[in-house]
Protein backbone atom coordinates (compact mmCIF):
# COMPACT_ATOMS: atom_id res chain seq x y z
CA UNK A 1 0.00 0.00 0.00
CA UNK A 2 1.32 3.53 -1.20
CA UNK A 3 1.81 5.77 1.58
CA UNK A 4 -0.50 8.34 2.41
CA UNK A 5 0.32 12.02 1.38
CA UNK A 6 -0.92 14.57 4.10
CA UNK A 7 -1.92 18.27 3.20
CA UNK A 8 -1.07 20.28 6.32
CA UNK A 9 -1.15 23.73 7.85
CA UNK A 10 1.37 25.51 10.24
CA UNK A 11 0.10 28.61 12.21
CA UNK A 12 2.80 30.58 13.05
CA UNK A 13 2.70 34.05 15.19
CA UNK A 14 4.83 34.72 12.95
CA UNK A 15 8.14 33.97 10.47
CA UNK A 16 11.09 32.64 12.75
CA UNK A 17 14.53 32.01 11.08
CA UNK A 18 14.75 28.91 12.68
CA UNK A 19 11.63 27.52 10.89
CA UNK A 20 11.41 28.77 7.74
CA UNK A 21 14.11 26.55 6.40
CA UNK A 22 12.03 23.32 8.03
CA UNK A 23 9.44 24.54 6.40
CA UNK A 24 11.62 24.85 2.82
CA UNK A 25 12.48 21.36 3.32
CA UNK A 26 9.10 20.09 4.51
CA UNK A 27 7.75 20.94 1.38
CA UNK A 28 9.96 19.31 -0.82
CA UNK A 29 9.40 16.01 0.32
CA UNK A 30 7.02 13.70 -1.24
CA UNK A 31 4.28 13.02 1.40
CA UNK A 32 3.62 16.55 1.84
CA UNK A 33 1.78 19.65 0.69
CA UNK A 34 2.55 22.32 3.30
CA UNK A 35 1.74 25.48 4.01
CA UNK A 36 2.24 28.38 6.62
CA UNK A 37 -0.58 30.77 7.78
CA UNK A 38 1.64 33.77 9.87
CA UNK A 39 -0.34 35.68 12.24
CA UNK A 40 1.83 38.56 11.46
CA UNK A 41 5.17 39.13 9.58
CA UNK A 42 7.27 40.95 12.77
CA UNK A 43 11.30 39.66 11.33
CA UNK A 44 10.50 39.13 7.77
CA UNK A 45 9.66 42.79 8.02
CA UNK A 46 11.30 45.00 10.31
CA UNK A 47 9.81 45.67 13.96
CA UNK A 48 10.55 46.26 17.15
CA UNK A 49 11.86 43.69 19.61
CA UNK A 50 10.88 44.26 23.40
CA UNK A 51 13.65 41.47 24.69
CA UNK A 52 16.35 42.70 22.79
CA UNK A 53 15.17 46.38 23.04
CA UNK A 54 15.83 46.70 18.70
CA UNK A 55 14.37 47.18 15.74
CA UNK A 56 15.29 43.97 14.07
CA UNK A 57 14.92 42.30 10.50
CA UNK A 58 16.60 39.11 10.09
CA UNK A 59 18.96 38.87 6.81
CA UNK A 60 18.37 35.58 5.67
CA UNK A 61 15.31 35.46 3.59
CA UNK A 62 12.17 33.44 5.68
CA UNK A 63 9.56 33.62 3.57
CA UNK A 64 11.06 31.88 0.05
CA UNK A 65 10.74 28.57 -1.06
CA UNK A 66 7.39 27.23 0.47
CA UNK A 67 3.79 28.18 0.20
CA UNK A 68 2.61 30.79 3.32
CA UNK A 69 -0.30 33.45 3.38
CA UNK A 70 -0.51 35.91 6.41
CA UNK A 71 -4.07 35.72 7.64
CA UNK A 72 -4.39 39.82 9.38
CA UNK A 73 -4.18 40.21 13.43
CA UNK A 74 -7.24 42.16 14.54
CA UNK A 75 -5.57 41.89 18.36
CA UNK A 76 -3.90 44.13 20.29
CA UNK A 77 -0.48 42.81 19.43
CA UNK A 78 0.71 42.68 22.98
CA UNK A 79 1.88 39.10 24.58
CA UNK A 80 -1.95 38.65 26.01
CA UNK A 81 -4.45 37.02 25.11
CA UNK A 82 -6.08 39.21 22.81
CA UNK A 83 -2.47 39.87 21.06
CA UNK A 84 -2.77 37.72 18.63
CA UNK A 85 -6.48 37.36 17.23
CA UNK A 86 -6.81 36.72 13.70
CA UNK A 87 -10.34 35.28 12.71
CA UNK A 88 -9.61 34.54 9.06
CA UNK A 89 -7.79 31.51 10.14
CA UNK A 90 -11.50 30.20 10.71
CA UNK A 91 -12.07 30.43 7.27
CA UNK A 92 -8.80 28.82 6.16
CA UNK A 93 -9.00 26.27 8.25
CA UNK A 94 -12.72 25.54 7.51
CA UNK A 95 -11.95 25.91 3.84
CA UNK A 96 -9.03 24.22 3.18
CA UNK A 97 -9.06 20.64 3.58
CA UNK A 98 -6.21 20.13 5.73
CA UNK A 99 -5.25 16.70 7.32
CA UNK A 100 -3.40 17.92 10.24
CA UNK A 101 -3.19 21.72 11.76
CA UNK A 102 0.14 22.11 13.76
CA UNK A 103 -0.23 25.23 16.15
CA UNK A 104 2.61 27.41 17.11
CA UNK A 105 0.95 29.90 18.48
CA UNK A 106 0.93 28.86 22.25
CA UNK A 107 -2.13 28.43 24.11
CA UNK A 108 -2.25 31.60 26.01
CA UNK A 109 -3.68 33.42 22.13
CA UNK A 110 -6.86 33.61 21.18
CA UNK A 111 -5.54 32.39 18.07
CA UNK A 112 -4.81 29.00 19.11
CA UNK A 113 -8.08 28.37 20.33
CA UNK A 114 -9.48 29.83 17.13
CA UNK A 115 -7.51 27.12 15.11
CA UNK A 116 -8.53 24.32 17.52
CA UNK A 117 -12.30 24.85 17.11
CA UNK A 118 -12.15 25.29 13.30
CA UNK A 119 -9.82 22.02 13.22
CA UNK A 120 -12.24 19.69 15.30
CA UNK A 121 -15.37 20.96 12.98
CA UNK A 122 -12.82 20.20 10.08
CA UNK A 123 -11.80 16.70 11.33
CA UNK A 124 -8.59 17.96 10.71
CA UNK A 125 -5.78 16.70 13.44
CA UNK A 126 -4.66 19.23 16.28
CA UNK A 127 -1.05 19.08 16.37
CA UNK A 128 1.19 21.32 19.25
CA UNK A 129 3.16 21.09 22.43
CA UNK A 130 5.35 23.34 24.83
CA UNK A 131 9.49 23.33 25.12
CA UNK A 132 8.85 23.84 28.73
CA UNK A 133 10.91 21.24 30.82
CA UNK A 134 10.07 22.09 34.74
CA UNK A 135 6.57 23.71 35.58
CA UNK A 136 8.23 26.49 37.18
CA UNK A 137 7.63 29.74 35.22
CA UNK A 138 9.92 32.44 33.74
CA UNK A 139 8.78 35.37 35.78
CA UNK A 140 9.49 32.65 39.13
CA UNK A 141 5.61 33.49 39.96
CA UNK A 142 5.08 29.74 41.78
CA UNK A 143 1.29 30.21 42.25
CA UNK A 144 1.51 29.00 38.46
CA UNK A 145 3.06 25.48 39.44
CA UNK A 146 0.11 24.03 40.72
CA UNK A 147 -2.47 25.75 38.36
CA UNK A 148 -0.13 24.17 35.37
CA UNK A 149 -0.09 20.30 37.20
CA UNK A 150 -3.96 20.91 37.22
CA UNK A 151 -4.39 22.71 33.92
CA UNK A 152 -1.62 21.19 31.91
CA UNK A 153 -2.73 17.05 31.75
CA UNK A 154 -6.15 18.79 30.72
CA UNK A 155 -4.64 21.09 27.64
CA UNK A 156 -2.31 18.16 26.10
CA UNK A 157 -5.08 15.60 26.37
CA UNK A 158 -6.84 18.21 23.24
CA UNK A 159 -4.12 17.23 21.03
CA UNK A 160 -4.32 14.69 18.61
CA UNK A 161 -0.61 14.23 19.42
CA UNK A 162 1.61 16.42 21.03
CA UNK A 163 4.79 17.51 20.64
CA UNK A 164 8.48 17.72 22.56
CA UNK A 165 10.88 19.06 20.93
CA UNK A 166 13.76 17.55 23.75
CA UNK A 167 14.24 14.65 26.22
CA UNK A 168 13.40 17.14 29.19
CA UNK A 169 9.87 17.64 27.59
CA UNK A 170 9.21 14.61 26.82
CA UNK A 171 9.88 13.68 30.57
CA UNK A 172 7.64 16.48 31.67
CA UNK A 173 4.78 15.56 29.67
CA UNK A 174 5.32 12.05 30.31
CA UNK A 175 5.19 13.27 34.59
CA UNK A 176 2.08 14.76 33.33
CA UNK A 177 0.27 11.81 32.79
CA UNK A 178 0.06 12.07 28.96
CA UNK A 179 0.38 8.41 27.47
CA UNK A 180 3.88 7.58 25.64
CA UNK A 181 1.70 7.16 22.21
CA UNK A 182 0.45 10.30 22.14
CA UNK A 183 4.24 12.08 22.65
CA UNK A 184 6.16 13.15 19.42
CA UNK A 185 9.87 13.85 20.22
CA UNK A 186 10.49 16.61 17.40
CA UNK A 187 14.33 17.51 18.24
CA UNK A 188 14.45 20.98 18.35
CA UNK A 189 17.08 22.09 15.53
CA UNK A 190 18.26 24.14 12.86
CA UNK A 191 19.52 24.36 9.28
CA UNK A 192 22.74 22.15 9.90
CA UNK A 193 24.03 22.20 6.57
CA UNK A 194 23.77 26.32 6.39
CA UNK A 195 25.14 26.62 9.58
CA UNK A 196 28.51 23.88 8.58
CA UNK A 197 29.07 25.65 5.16
CA UNK A 198 28.79 29.70 6.33
CA UNK A 199 31.14 27.83 9.27
CA UNK A 200 33.61 26.98 6.54
CA UNK A 201 34.04 29.61 4.70
CA UNK A 202 35.23 31.47 8.08
CA UNK A 203 38.84 33.29 8.18
CA UNK A 204 38.88 32.44 12.38
CA UNK A 205 42.17 34.26 12.04
CA UNK A 206 41.47 37.22 10.52
CA UNK A 207 37.97 37.63 12.79
CA UNK A 208 39.97 36.86 15.83
CA UNK A 209 42.24 40.08 14.52
CA UNK A 210 39.68 42.23 14.18
CA UNK A 211 38.56 41.86 17.83
CA UNK A 212 42.08 42.48 18.75
CA UNK A 213 42.38 38.64 20.20
CA UNK A 214 45.86 37.89 19.98
CA UNK A 215 46.60 34.35 18.80
CA UNK A 216 47.38 33.26 22.05
CA UNK A 217 44.31 34.35 23.77
CA UNK A 218 41.21 32.09 24.56
CA UNK A 219 37.98 33.75 23.70
CA UNK A 220 34.69 33.04 25.78
CA UNK A 221 31.28 34.20 24.28
CA UNK A 222 27.84 34.82 25.60
CA UNK A 223 25.20 35.27 22.75
CA UNK A 224 21.59 36.24 23.55
CA UNK A 225 19.46 38.94 24.93
CA UNK A 226 20.66 40.55 27.93
CA UNK A 227 17.58 39.45 30.05
CA UNK A 228 17.78 38.78 33.61
CA UNK A 229 16.72 35.05 33.04
CA UNK A 230 19.74 34.64 30.19
CA UNK A 231 22.07 35.55 33.69
CA UNK A 232 24.77 36.87 31.72
CA UNK A 233 26.03 38.32 34.91
CA UNK A 234 26.97 35.42 36.25
CA UNK A 235 29.17 34.43 33.67
CA UNK A 236 30.73 37.94 33.90
CA UNK A 237 31.75 37.47 37.75
CA UNK A 238 32.53 33.72 37.06
CA UNK A 239 35.22 35.07 34.20
CA UNK A 240 36.89 37.79 36.54
CA UNK A 241 36.83 35.13 39.31
CA UNK A 242 38.55 32.54 36.92
CA UNK A 243 41.73 35.62 36.73
CA UNK A 244 42.51 34.04 33.60
CA UNK A 245 44.36 36.79 32.30
CA UNK A 246 45.06 35.18 28.58
CA UNK A 247 41.49 35.11 28.15
CA UNK A 248 38.34 37.64 26.45
CA UNK A 249 35.35 37.57 27.26
CA UNK A 250 32.45 39.23 24.43
CA UNK A 251 29.17 39.67 25.04
CA UNK A 252 26.54 39.06 21.73
CA UNK A 253 23.68 40.57 22.01
CA UNK A 254 21.47 43.11 23.41
CA UNK A 255 19.00 44.57 26.28
CA UNK A 256 18.46 46.24 29.27
CA UNK A 257 21.59 44.40 31.03
CA UNK A 258 24.06 45.97 29.01
CA UNK A 259 24.52 48.99 31.12
CA UNK A 260 24.84 47.12 34.41
CA UNK A 261 27.23 44.58 32.67
CA UNK A 262 29.77 47.51 31.46
CA UNK A 263 29.59 48.83 34.48
CA UNK A 264 30.08 46.04 36.72
CA UNK A 265 33.53 45.26 34.44
CA UNK A 266 34.72 48.23 35.21
CA UNK A 267 34.27 47.77 39.14
CA UNK A 268 35.55 44.12 38.77
CA UNK A 269 38.83 45.39 36.91
CA UNK A 270 38.42 43.41 33.70
CA UNK A 271 36.75 45.77 31.55
CA UNK A 272 39.68 45.94 29.08
CA UNK A 273 38.92 42.38 28.41
CA UNK A 274 35.24 42.56 27.72
CA UNK A 275 34.33 43.38 24.71
CA UNK A 276 30.35 44.24 23.53
CA UNK A 277 29.42 43.26 20.35
CA UNK A 278 25.73 44.23 20.12
CA UNK A 279 23.10 42.55 18.14
CA UNK A 280 24.32 40.32 15.58
CA UNK A 281 22.57 39.19 12.94
CA UNK A 282 21.71 35.80 11.58
CA UNK A 283 24.27 35.81 8.93
CA UNK A 284 27.04 37.03 11.52
CA UNK A 285 26.72 34.50 14.01
CA UNK A 286 28.67 31.85 12.13
CA UNK A 287 31.85 33.68 12.48
CA UNK A 288 31.34 34.66 16.05
CA UNK A 289 31.24 31.03 16.55
CA UNK A 290 33.79 29.53 14.71
CA UNK A 291 36.70 32.52 16.10
CA UNK A 292 35.46 31.60 19.66
CA UNK A 293 36.75 28.99 22.13
CA UNK A 294 33.81 28.47 23.89
CA UNK A 295 30.59 29.52 24.67
CA UNK A 296 28.81 29.69 27.88
CA UNK A 297 24.73 30.07 28.49
CA UNK A 298 24.28 30.36 31.98
CA UNK A 299 20.63 31.06 31.38
CA UNK A 300 18.05 30.29 34.42
CA UNK A 301 15.06 29.76 31.86
CA UNK A 302 15.96 28.64 28.43
CA UNK A 303 13.31 26.20 27.14
CA UNK A 304 15.88 24.54 24.72
CA UNK A 305 18.36 27.20 23.79
CA UNK A 306 19.19 27.13 19.68
CA UNK A 307 22.24 28.83 20.28
CA UNK A 308 23.84 25.69 21.20
CA UNK A 309 22.94 24.24 18.20
CA UNK A 310 24.92 26.83 15.86
CA UNK A 311 27.75 27.00 17.91
CA UNK A 312 28.37 23.00 18.19
CA UNK A 313 27.80 23.16 14.35
CA UNK A 314 30.49 25.71 14.37
CA UNK A 315 32.68 23.31 16.18
CA UNK A 316 32.89 25.89 18.98
CA UNK A 317 31.98 23.78 22.43
CA UNK A 318 29.64 25.25 25.20
CA UNK A 319 29.03 25.40 28.48
CA UNK A 320 25.51 25.50 30.43
CA UNK A 321 23.47 25.44 33.03
CA UNK A 322 21.52 22.46 33.86
CA UNK A 323 18.57 24.87 33.20
CA UNK A 324 18.78 25.36 29.85
CA UNK A 325 16.86 22.37 27.61
CA UNK A 326 19.46 21.44 25.39
CA UNK A 327 21.89 19.78 28.08
CA UNK A 328 20.75 16.52 28.23
CA UNK A 329 20.39 16.35 24.32
CA UNK A 330 23.34 18.26 23.13
CA UNK A 331 25.72 18.91 25.62
CA UNK A 332 25.79 15.71 27.91
CA UNK A 333 26.54 13.00 25.59
CA UNK A 334 29.77 15.33 24.46
CA UNK A 335 30.96 16.63 28.02
CA UNK A 336 28.24 15.70 30.92
CA UNK A 337 31.10 17.82 32.92
CA UNK A 338 30.56 20.98 30.80
CA UNK A 339 26.69 21.75 32.75
CA UNK A 340 27.11 23.12 35.82
CA UNK A 341 24.24 24.27 38.60
CA UNK A 342 22.53 27.40 37.85
CA UNK A 343 23.19 30.09 39.33
CA UNK A 344 26.60 28.95 40.70
CA UNK A 345 29.37 31.20 40.24
CA UNK A 346 31.62 29.56 41.63
CA UNK A 347 31.82 26.18 40.00
CA UNK A 348 31.31 28.21 36.70
CA UNK A 349 34.50 30.18 37.45
CA UNK A 350 36.16 26.68 38.13
CA UNK A 351 34.93 25.18 35.39
CA UNK A 352 35.87 27.98 33.05
CA UNK A 353 39.68 27.70 34.78
CA UNK A 354 40.00 23.58 34.39
CA UNK A 355 37.95 24.13 30.85
CA UNK A 356 40.39 27.08 29.27
CA UNK A 357 43.56 25.91 31.01
CA UNK A 358 43.45 22.79 28.56
CA UNK A 359 43.11 23.79 25.24
CA UNK A 360 44.51 20.01 23.62
CA UNK A 361 41.35 18.71 25.56
CA UNK A 362 38.97 21.91 24.07
CA UNK A 363 39.64 20.95 20.71
CA UNK A 364 38.81 16.91 21.04
CA UNK A 365 35.24 18.43 22.36
CA UNK A 366 35.01 20.68 19.48
CA UNK A 367 35.38 17.69 17.04
CA UNK A 368 32.84 16.12 19.27
CA UNK A 369 29.96 18.56 19.02
CA UNK A 370 30.24 18.45 15.35
CA UNK A 371 29.77 14.98 15.41
CA UNK A 372 27.00 15.01 17.89
CA UNK A 373 24.93 17.00 15.64
CA UNK A 374 25.25 14.71 12.56
CA UNK A 375 22.26 12.68 14.82
CA UNK A 376 20.42 15.46 15.63
CA UNK A 377 19.48 17.23 12.25
CA UNK A 378 16.57 18.40 9.85
CA UNK A 379 16.39 14.75 9.03
CA UNK A 380 15.09 13.77 12.41
CA UNK A 381 12.89 16.42 12.28
CA UNK A 382 11.01 15.61 9.28
CA UNK A 383 11.13 11.75 10.21
CA UNK A 384 9.13 13.01 13.70
CA UNK A 385 6.94 15.15 11.42
CA UNK A 386 5.88 12.02 9.27
CA UNK A 387 5.31 9.92 12.28
CA UNK A 388 3.74 12.72 14.42
CA UNK A 389 1.04 12.53 11.21
CA UNK A 390 0.81 8.61 10.67
CA UNK A 391 -0.18 8.56 14.23
CA UNK A 392 -2.35 11.86 14.88
CA UNK A 393 -4.53 12.00 11.24
CA UNK A 394 -5.72 8.32 11.16
CA UNK A 395 -7.54 9.42 14.42
CA UNK A 396 -9.76 12.22 13.09
CA UNK A 397 -9.28 11.25 9.18
CA UNK A 398 -9.47 7.17 8.46
CA UNK A 399 -7.76 6.60 5.43
CA UNK A 400 -9.91 6.22 2.38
Amino acid sequence: MAERRYRVLYVCGHPVQYMSPLLRLLSNHPRLEVTAAYCRLRGAQAGHDPEFGATIQWDIPLLDGYSWVEVPNRGTDSEGFWGLCNPGLWKLIREGNFDAVFCHTGYIRASFWIAFFASKLSRSAFIFGTDATTLTPMDRRMWKRPVKRFFWPLLYRLASQVIAPSSGTYSLLRSLGIPEKRISLFPYVVNNDWWQARSAQVDREAVRTSWGARQENLVVVFCGKLQPWKRPLDLLLAFAQAALTNSLLFFAGEGPLKPKLQSEAVRLGVADRVRFLGFLNQSQLPALYTAADLMVLPSEYDAFGVVVNEAMLCGCPVIASDRVGAGPDLITPVRPSFLYKCGDVSALSDLLKRVLSNPADLDRVRIAARERMKTWSPQQFVEATLDALDKAVPRVRPAP
